[in-house]
């Protein structure tokens, strides 16, 4: 039985005041450098973590977590804009043919991993071989790479024919045997060649959450619990974890001489006075990261205004029009001192239909007018006022604003509203009701119902609702298969679920990301819709091969406007999230190609001391 919920405007009105008048529970002071006590950042993810191998792992918040664990050997500068390549573990930027087939990498000497058993007490110092190895374990078929297709589609010589032999045989993968692509030149240096040659492969090797390095002592000693497991060269060590509910990280005692060096743009007056505070500072410069799994908006609210958190990551968007009123922070929370961080993710959110689905899949014209006609009944307006809040704007393809790719001019049918030609699609093409009971059937006249996977949180709920209408405008049958978003993503990759709601984020600044969204060969991978069309294939292959410029824009643009024919998926909205920080945080911005920035982040203790009332 479901409790009563007191409506969202009144609890969120309390909060405020209660959050003006002093936190509702005093927050727990963090020390100077003097005391015993470390500082804690606090905040909580809403969705829970999958696991932490970079070979396993598609989910945000799993590679949130994975991003402070793992490095690769390039980085994102943290508060540069537009942003840019640095090195990370690597001594600087790659060597790179002039064809973009060859780049040539050479690792820092002195980077080692954290302590863990597989070593045997020893120091166990990062080399050219692990990140080989860490590439090659994406190929292997026992881990069942989500992120293979990024490394697969560059058709690095040796490696898919490796792979290809290891299914075949059922043998085990061969990660002895050396592969034309793959080169160890020493034991700092190693360097990959692909037969693309794809002008923004490099992009790949600044995501430590796909290509950080993997010791593979650790995975032989773990072999399937890997995933538990993880230990990298990053600032951070996972110290606690109690699944789907708690993670802790520490400072990993291994990591090397880091100091901050950020430099923010100069209309950025916020950042620039707080990183002018931390130039020079060793990383990271927090004794721990705590981070909770809150799946419901409210309590995640809540605790934020009771000062239980120190980061408000994504402020919810029920909330957004008191707390965020026109976009600006309201005057209750200014005065508090809160800091705002507003940004628009590079992200897409999207309802992919299975393509291989006997009900909503398939390329035949029925099948095409099926789904467009569902895409026509969903009113995205109305969707970004009411369950969004405002906080998104209409998706005309997947590329999102703040990548390359992006054409805010382009004009398609997914943001359309019609219902009148929705019910016109379906009639001429034998959606109608053959058993008189109200509902529309199949053209063979078998019944016709619509399955739609989501999670239960109070947005998905709204959005539900939204969805729910909408089929109920056109009578199609809807009913809603209800998960937690680990079980989804899982059923999802298997092919097994006809729709599912989901987003999908940039690791780079570029559009094929999302493009590969509708790639054929990436199906089971990020082509959750299974969509296969040849004549998007060849638009797709061919956009990768060209530098940036107008002709690969115009082969992006096309791609784009096939999906929107085809309809493999509902592309609903670009995103745009507010996140808050408190007072007593500072370095804290939002870069969203770096995931886990805690490094960067410090905690003003006199500040916190302050606003808990305690001397």
């Amino acid at each position: 039985m479901q409790r009563p919920r007191t409506p969202a405007l009144l609890l969120i009105s309390a909060a405020l005041a209660w959050s003006a008048a002093g936190p509702l529970r005093a927050a727990e002071p963090s020390p100077t450098a003097t005391d015993t006590q470390p500082k804690v950042l606090r905040y909580a993810f809403r969705i829970a973590e999958t696991g932490f191998d970079p070979a396993q792992i598609s989910d945000l918040y799993s590679r949130i977590i994975a991003g402070g664990i793992f490095e690769a050997p390039l980085q994102y500068e943290y508060l540069a804009r537009p942003v840019r390549l640095q090195p990370a573990t690597a001594e600087s930027l790659p060597e790179v043919s002039a064809d973009f087939k060859t780049l040539t990498f050479r690792i820092k000497p002195g980077i080692y991993f954290n302590d863990d058993p597989a070593f045997e007490g020893k120091k166990r110092e990062l080399t050219a071989a692990d990140y080989i190895y860490s590439i090659k374990r994406h190929f292997d078929p026992r881990w069942k790479s989500p992120n293979l297709y990024l490394l697969e589609n560059a058709r690095i010589p040796g490696m898919n024919e490796l792979r290809r032999e290891a299914l075949k045989n059922k043998t085990p993968f061969d990660y002895q045997r050396a592969v034309p692509g793959l080169t160890l030149l020493d034991r700092y240096s190693f360097q990959v060649r692909t037969e693309t040659g794809d002008p923004r492969f490099i992009n790949q090797f600044a995501d430590p959450s796909t290509l950080g390095a993997v010791a593979r002592e650790v995975v032989e000693r773990y072999g399937d619990k890997i995933m538990d497991h993880p230990v990298g060269t990053g600032a951070w060590a996972l110290s606690e974890w109690r699944r789907s509910s708690r993670m802790v990280l520490s400072p990993n005692p291994n990591y090397r001489e880091v100091r901050y060096e950020e430099q923010p743009p100069a209309e950025n007056t916020r950042m620039v006075e707080q990183a002018a505070r931390l130039q020079g500072r060793k990383l990271p410069m927090i004794d721990r990261v705590e981070i909770a799994i809150i799946e419901e908006h409210q309590p995640r609210w809540l605790s934020f205004l009771r000062q239980e958190a120190d980061l408000m990551d994504e402020v919810p968007n029920e909330y957004a029009p008191i707390a965020l009123p026109n976009n600006k922070l309201a005057p209750n929370l200014s005065k508090l001192g809160l800091q705002m961080v507003r940004y628009a993710r590079a992200d897409v959110a999207i309802s992919y239909f299975n393509m291989e689905d006997p009900v909503v899949g398939g390329y035949t014209p029925e099948k095409i007018a099926l789904r467009r006609a569902i895409s026509l009944a969903i009113d995205v307006d109305k969707e970004i006022r009411l369950p969004r809040r405002g906080q998104a704007i209409a998706s005309q393809g997947p590329i999102s604003p703040g990548v390359f790719g992006y054409d805010a001019s382009l004009k398609t049918t997914m943001s359309e509203h019609d219902l009148a030609r929705a019910k016109a699609l379906l009639d001429l093409y034998g959606y109608v009701d053959r058993d008189g009971d109200g509902w529309r059937d199949q053209p063979d006249g078998s019944p016709l119902t619509i399955e739609y996977s989501t999670e239960q949180d109070g947005e998905k709920r709204a959005l539900a609702e939204l969805w729910q209408k909408a089929m109920d405008a056109i009578q199609l049958r809807i009913k809603f298969r209800h998960a937690k978003w680990p079980e989804n993503l899982k059923a999802s990759t298997a092919g097994k679920l006809q729709m599912w709601g989901v987003g999908w984020s940039a690791a780079s600044p570029d559009g094929d990301t999302f493009l590969a969204l509708g790639y054929g060969p990436n199906k089971g991978q990020s082509n959750k819709a299974r969509f296969d069309l040849p004549a998007y294939n060849a638009l797709y292959e061919a956009q990768k091969k060209l530098p940036n410029g107008p002709e690969r824009l115009a082969l992006m643009t096309e791609a784009q406007k096939l999906l929107a024919v085809y309809m493999p998926i509902k592309m609903h909205v670009h995103r745009v999230y507010t996140d808050l920080a408190q007072p007593w945080v500072v370095g804290y911005d939002r870069n969203v190609f770096v995931r886990a920035p805690w490094q960067y982040l410090d905690i003003d203790t006199e500040r916190l001391r302050a606003a808990s009332g305690k001397p």
